[in-house]
C-alpha cells in the first residue's frame, strides 16, 4: 500500500513552564488512531515505565468511559490504577488525570495530579494528527520542573513508539 513509516524525528514538541505539548502525524484514520492509543497500551508503552517492569507486566489499560481507570495489571494480578478518565470523545479526543508523581509513586489525590489531554484530528485521507498536551506540571509541587523536564522526553519515547504500532498496522 505504500504507506511511509514513521520518523520519530517528526515529533513537535512545545514547552511551557508547567506543560509541554508534542504533535506527530499518525498513517491511520482518526478511529484507528484513537483505538490504538486507548487499547493498545500495552504495545507501545515501555514497560520500565511501570511498577512491574519489563518481563512482569501483564496489561496496561484504560476502561473506555468517562470516570474510567487508566491501570496496570502486573505479576500475580496486582493492579495499580495511576489515573482517571475525564473526557471520553472517540475518535476525536481524550482526557485523562496522570496520578503518578515526580518519585514515581501513586497520588491518589486528583486534585494533586497532573492532566493529559490527546486530540486526533483527521490530517489527509488515511491519516491523523495526534496534538498531546501534557498540563498542570505545578500540582505535582516542588519536583514540577524537573518532573515536565523528564516526561518532555518520556513522552517523546511513548509516543515514537505509538507511531510505530500505528505505523506498522496500518501496512499490516
Amino acid at each position: 500500500m505504500g504507506q511511509e513509516m514513521f520518523d520519530p524525528a517528526d515529533i513537535r514538541q512545545d514547552v511551557e513552564r508547567f506543560s509541554l505539548r508534542s504533535s506527530l502525524l499518525v498513517p491511520a484514520p482518526s478511529e484507528q488512531a484513537f483505538e490504538l492509543f486507548t487499547g493498545a497500551m500495552t504495545d507501545w508503552w515501555v514497560t520500565e515505565y511501570t511498577w512491574s517492569g519489563p518481563g512482569l507486566l501483564t496489561e496496561l489499560g484504560m476502561e473506555p468511559r468517562a470516570g474510567g481507570m487508566l491501570y496496570e495489571i502486573g505479576p500475580y494480578g496486582f493492579r495499580n490504577d495511576w489515573g482517571r478518565v475525564l473526557t471520553w470523545d472517540p475518535p476525536r479526543r481524550l482526557v485523562f488525570t496522570w496520578q503518578i508523581g515526580a518519585d514515581r509513586v501513586p497520588v491518589p489525590d486528583p486534585a494533586q495530579a497532573s492532566e493529559v489531554e490527546a486530540l486526533f484530528q483527521p490530517d489527509r485521507p488515511g491519516s491523523t494528527r495526534v496534538e498531546l498536551e501534557h498540563r498542570h506540571f505545578d500540582r505535582h509541587g516542588a519536583a514540577a520542573e524537573g518532573y515536565r523536564k523528564a516526561l518532555t522526553a518520556g513522552w517523546h519515547e511513548l509516543l515514537s513508539r505509538y507511531a510505530t504500532v500505528v505505523a506498522k498496522r496500518a501496512t499490516g
